[in-house]
């Protein structure tokens, strides 16, 4: 798998990773043993990035990632988890008090002396200008409590915000074939500084992978059924803010693109890898062989000109006008 490199963090990862939101809560059901199905599956094909919050599941999904990693300890694999999203959303929660008391629980849960990655879970927009935040990042990375830190947003702005502290290592946004405002200003300002990017909710939720139609339902324990207006968090991670007839829509105009050589999801993951400055994307799955068709993205060519002419098209017509301003 091609290799791309968080520099800030001195770390090489493959380019397509696993988004371990599915293992703990969210999505439906996922049991213990198909976790770990995923997991081996994904590893196996080459992933050597994980990405998991203290949140998902409240510790089930870092907990299995430690199962799994404790049964293959020299695969090189760099798991990135995030913290802050346990507790009410207000900025004065972000204090080093507490980033110990976070950190050292997602410590304990994935069997680590040393976090690789610890990311600030989209937190409120003043927390991203605080100094004192940053100031204790840095107090656990001297303490090598953690190896460094990143964070998560929602806004291209918050973005911009994290990029110039010169400790932030990564930034992990939303960015997929139906939400292209990161590549307008976050991208490019992030290869500039040298911070990585982690690619989140590349198929939107699964509605780039061409399989929904207005049919299909979701259990009353997955996302896509209980925040489609975000009645539990910003609506953005669930379709990526798009409605989703209008997605359904979107998908079907993209479809003539993709050819015969690569799926749906397949194609909407390549034209993730091929903005500039994506570090890392990071799909989910819900079985191995999602896992293994995920990371075969990577191996395929680059999308054409007039593909990527042709996802840009289908966006300014119908998707732009609903979320480009919003996020």
């Amino acid at each position: 798998m091609e290799q791309r490199t968080f520099h800030r963090l001195g770390r090489t990862v493959g380019v397509v990773g696993l988004g371990a939101w599915q293992l703990g809560a969210d999505w439906g059901t996922v049991s213990e043993d198909d976790a770990m199905a995923i997991l081996s599956a994904a590893v196996d094909s080459g992933v050597t990035f994980l990405d998991t919050a203290d949140v998902y599941g409240d510790g089930r999904s870092e907990q299995l990632i430690g199962r799994f990693l404790r049964s293959r300890p020299a695969d090189g694999i760099t798991v990135a988890t995030k913290m802050g999203r346990r507790v009410p959303q207000q900025p004065e929660a972000y204090t080093l008090a507490h980033f110990r008391e976070w950190t050292d629980r997602s410590r304990k849960n994935l069997g680590t002396d040393t976090l690789d990655l610890v990311q600030l879970h989209c937190p409120p927009t003043a927390v991203f200008a605080d100094d004192a935040v940053f100031d204790a990042l840095d107090t656990l990375v001297a303490e090598e409590a953690i190896a460094g830190y990143g964070v998560s947003v929602e806004t291209g702005d918050q973005a911009l915000t994290a990029i110039a502290r010169p400790g932030v290592a990564s930034v992990q946004i939303i960015l997929n074939a139906l939400r292209h405002k990161p590549v307008e200003r976050v991208l490019p300002a992030a290869a500039a500084a040298g911070v990585g990017i982690i690619a989140r909710v590349p198929l939107a939720s699964g509605l780039l992978s061409g399989r929904y139609d207005e049919q299909t339902t979701f259990p009353a324990d997955d996302h896509r059924t209980y925040n489609r207006h975000g009645e539990a968090f910003d609506v953005g991670e669930t379709f990526s803010g798009v409605d989703y007839a209008l997605g359904l829509a979107a998908v079907r105009r993209l479809a003539p693109l993709v050819g015969d050589d690569r799926t749906m999801a397949q194609f909407a993951l390549r034209w993730v890898l091929d903005q500039p400055g994506v570090t890392v994307v990071i799909p989910g799955a819900r079985d191995a062989g999602q896992a293994r068709r995920n990371v075969e993205a990577a191996e395929q060519p680059s999308l054409t000109a007039d593909q990527l002419a042709g996802v840009r098209a289908v966006y300014d017509e119908l998707i732009r006008p609903q979320v480009h301003d919003r996020w």
